[in-house]
C-alpha cells in the first residue's frame, strides 16, 4: 500500500490497529507485521522516484497515487469486538455489509485514505 504521509499513517497502524513494525526506512516504507502476512506500507514519492539498491541489485520504481483496497480477516466472534475497538480510537465507520453468505464486513480509512476493510473470515469459505 501507499501513504505519503508515512508517519502519521505508521502511527495508525501502529497504535490503532496493534501492528508490529517490523522495518522501517524513515519517508521510504514500513514494514508491519499484520498475523501471520505482511503489510508492506511505501511512500510513492520516493518509491516511484529514487533508485534504491540492495547489496548491487536494484529495486524497480514502484508507486500508486489515490486510494487502495485492502481487507484484513477476523473470526466472526471477534467482528463485533474489532468494530468497537475501532469506534473507540475515533474511526468511522464508513459503510457495514452483511453478505448473502452471511459473512460481515465493515469499511473504514486509514490516514492516507485508503480503504479498509474487516471481513469475517468465513467470506471466502
Amino acid at each position: 500500500m501507499y501513504a505519503t504521509n508515512l508517519e502519521e499513517t505508521e502511527c495508525f497502524y501502529r497504535e490503532v490497529l496493534d501492528f508490529e513494525v517490523v522495518m522501517k526506512e524513515e519517508n521510504r516504507h514500513v514494514f508491519f507485521k499484520c498475523g501471520d502476512d505482511m503489510l508492506l506500507l511505501f511512500n510513492p514519492e520516493h518509491t516511484g522516484n529514487k533508485q534504491t539498491d540492495v547489496d548491487g541489485s536494484k529495486i524497480p520504481l514502484h508507486g500508486a497515487m489515490g486510494a487502495v483496497h485492502i481487507a484484513f480477516s477476523v473470526e466472526p466472534n471477534t467482528f463485533n469486538t474489532v468494530k468497537e475497538h475501532l469506534l473507540a480510537h475515533g474511526i468511522s465507520i464508513e459503510s457495514e455489509v452483511k453478505w448473502p453468505n452471511h459473512s460481515l464486513s465493515l469499511y473504514f480509512r486509514d490516514p492516507a485514505g485508503n480503504s479498509l476493510e474487516v471481513v469475517t473470515e468465513n467470506m471466502w469459505k
